[in-house]
């Protein structure tokens, strides 16, 4: 077997793993499929083992090809890493923050610090990923992100948190809803409404908090529908199939097609946090975290 195996023929075949799908592959890579083809024979043959079976319908991993694209992505990862480093030195910039993230931070909290940290730092550079709170604190952990902006509260010894908003929860409703006879709500008046609600997957925290906060005033959710973004959630709700709760900062965002109103009670509120590793002092990360924490005291 020759060892000798090029960087081009792996990372086609990572590109092929993740797709599953020639066609998608191909055009990922800006190949033909053909081309594409051949380098995966060419690895197959350099190897002397099999890595895809493929058939007129399908493309699946053998156990030899799940084991391969495993201990190579993050490979090819740490080279696109390093690449991606390479060029940031190489048009001045001194350093990189990388920020996660999710839906509650993403219409005021997160741009509004963003904003001002590029206007004073510009030389470092910033990448966003709109990742869960589950997520991020998997991302934080591996250091994957350096900052995130999670649903709260989070408490860990390995982790520095700073409170960054504390809103008040809304029920959002069809127009013309019987729960718009109320200027406000209490929570024990959404039982026995169906709700609609992010999916497990990707709202699994905010779930959670909403299912304990209701729970300790005897009110059991109940979950018609999931969706995975809230635009789905908005358009579910406009449609009549139940109703949702989202925090005060996303209110304003919802458009015309769905009504809100508050719910009051001193518990129901959603709360977001900005969250990094102790380990991680780098100047960039204390930066962040200071405009941010200047922003919310005013």
């Amino acid at each position: 077997m020759n060892n000798d195996i090029g960087f081009d023929l792996i990372r086609s075949f990572i590109v092929v793993a993740e797709e599953l799908n020639f066609r998608r592959s191909a055009e990922r890579l800006n190949l033909d499929q053909s081309a594409l083809t051949r380098r995966i024979q060419k690895l197959e043959q350099h190897l002397g083992l099999r890595l895809l079976e493929r058939t007129t319908r399908e493309v699946t991993l053998t156990p030899a090809g799940e084991s391969y694209f495993r201990d190579n992505a993050m490979l090819i990862a740490r080279h696109d890493e390093s690449i991606a480093a390479a060029r940031r030195v190489a048009q001045g910039k001194e350093g990189h923050l990388r920020i996660g993230y999710m839906a509650f931070a993403a219409t005021e909290l997160m741009p509004r610090a963003v904003a001002r940290f590029h206007r004073q730092v510009p030389e470092i550079d910033v990448s966003l990923r709109y990742i869960s709170t589950q997520g991020q604190k998997l991302a934080l952990a591996h250091d994957e992100i350096d900052v995130g902006y999670l649903i709260g509260p989070f408490d860990h010894p390995d982790f520095h948190t700073v409170l960054l908003s504390s809103e008040l929860l809304y029920v959002v409703t069809p127009r013309n809803h019987p729960l718009l006879r109320k200027y406000t709500i209490e929570p024990r008046d959404l039982a026995g409404h169906p709700l609609i609600l992010g999916d497990r997957r990707d709202w699994a925290e905010y779930r959670g908090r909403l299912s304990e906060i209701f729970s300790t005033e005897g009110v059991t959710l109940d979950v018609a529908f999931e969706a995975s973004t809230t635009l789905a959630l908005i358009g579910l709700v406009a449609a009549g199939l139940g109703i949702t709760i989202y925090p005060e900062s996303l209110v304003g965002f919802l458009g015309k097609s769905v009504e809100t109103r508050p719910i009051i009670h001193p518990v129901f509120r959603s709360r977001t946090v900005l969250a990094w590793k102790r380990s991680n002092r780098s100047a960039q990360v204390r930066k962040f975290v200071e405009i941010s924490t200047q922003l919310q005291s005013r």
